[in-house]
């Protein structure tokens, strides 16, 4: 599982100041940088489809973009994960 970085940028406290009796306030903010993080992944969608429809896309850059688009689809994948309860079966 992919683990969230301590001090998240824009989160403003580090996710390791939570315990497990925190969850409100934590699954709030957990909300609202995974609502950031699709829209951000989206613009990048934008962003790359444009790149690629050009006659000579500049290929380091598209690369750069989808790395970045890959990178906060992992980063939306950890936050799901974080927000959805463990059911035991």
């Amino acid at each position: 599982m992919l683990s969230i970085p301590a001090e998240a940028p824009g989160w403003g406290v580090a996710m390791n100041d939570f315990g497990p009796g925190d969850s409100p306030d934590r699954d709030e903010m957990l909300r609202a940088r995974l609502a950031e993080a699709r829209q951000e992944h989206a613009d990048l969608d934008v962003v790359v489809q444009a790149l690629a429809a050009m006659p000579t896309p500049n290929l380091g850059v598209l690369g750069r973009f989808k790395r970045k688009k890959l990178a906060l689809k992992d980063e939306i994948a950890a936050l799901e994960d974080q927000l959805t309860p463990d059911i035991i079966a």
